[in-house]
């Protein structure tokens, strides 16, 4: 099975912690080079070294930030003048805060539309002409099983990521041959983020967040939260040329707890 990713450039976002972080550092170990993006400069410092020990022949930090899609497009396409084509991106971000949707404002939803499918759409346009110079190309997004079932009091998450998922398939049929796209549904995963949700919704509901994870662990037949590591190896699998031939798919990775297939 031909997995390796040698010669080719992968852009990560939120590659800082968690998923993101997981999957940057799996497609190292496959021969990757890789450009982290984040917010904080001197976590992404950090994992670029870690990115270094891990396989990577190169690494080179993004600082950015996808609520600023006019300087992001900038940096971007310096950064590709800079390090050359990106064959692999990687769309990941952090989710909007725990609530109802019918508590949403016209703001909360613009901002979470923003940062996640207007980001991830511009990162497509900006990286796509290097995908086709090289004849390869690898689209992944980490999304949510909420695409799939709604998951209670994260309305206007489950909104926009479902949009992303509607994006992502459209494009599966637009996209040439060779540049696939896809996308990886994450189930309750023991992340920095997870952990901040579990905080919301403990505060909200008057207990304490073990109970919440206590009640996700419940509904998932493994009987335990994932780890991040186990969504890296899925991603670098769709980005590896093994999986050439997968092709607009929402892969969940949940330990189990979709009841629709």
């Amino acid at each position: 099975m031909d997995l390796s990713l040698k010669g080719r450039h992968a852009l990560v976002c939120g590659s800082s912690a968690g998923i993101g972080n997981a999957a940057a550092l799996e497609l190292a170990r496959l021969g990757a080079t890789v450009s982290p993006l984040a917010r904080n400069a001197e976590k992404l410092a950090t994992v670029a070294d870690e990115l270094l020990a891990a396989g990577a022949p190169a690494a080179h930090p993004l600082v950015a930030d996808l609520d600023d899609r006019v300087a992001l497009k900038a940096q971007v396409e310096a950064h590709i003048r800079k390090h050359g084509p990106v064959h692999i991106l990687v769309n990941n971000q952090g989710g909007p805060p725990h609530g109802a949707l019918l508590e949403a404002t016209e703001a909360d939803f613009l901002h979470a539309y923003g940062r996640i499918q207007l980001a991830s759409h511009l990162l497509v346009q900006l990286t796509l002409p290097g995908m086709r110079q090289a004849g390869y190309g690898r689209i992944v997004n980490v999304l949510s099983t909420s695409v799939r079932e709604p998951i209670p009091g994260l309305g206007i998450g489950n909104t926009v990521r479902a949009s992303m998922a509607a994006w992502a398939k459209t494009l599966s049929r637009e996209l040439p041959p060779n540049i696939t796209i896809n996308s990886v549904l994450p189930g309750y995963t023991d992340t920095e983020r997870l952990g901040e949700l579990a905080g919301q919704m403990a505060g909200r509901k008057g207990v304490q967040p073990k109970d919440i994870e206590k009640g996700w662990i419940a509904v998932t037949p493994e009987g335990r939260l994932g780890r991040p590591e186990e969504l890296g190896a899925v991603i670098a699998f769709l980005c590896s040329p093994a999986a050439s031939f997968v092709r607009g798919q929402a892969w969940a990775v949940d330990g189990g707890r979709l009841n629709a297939t």
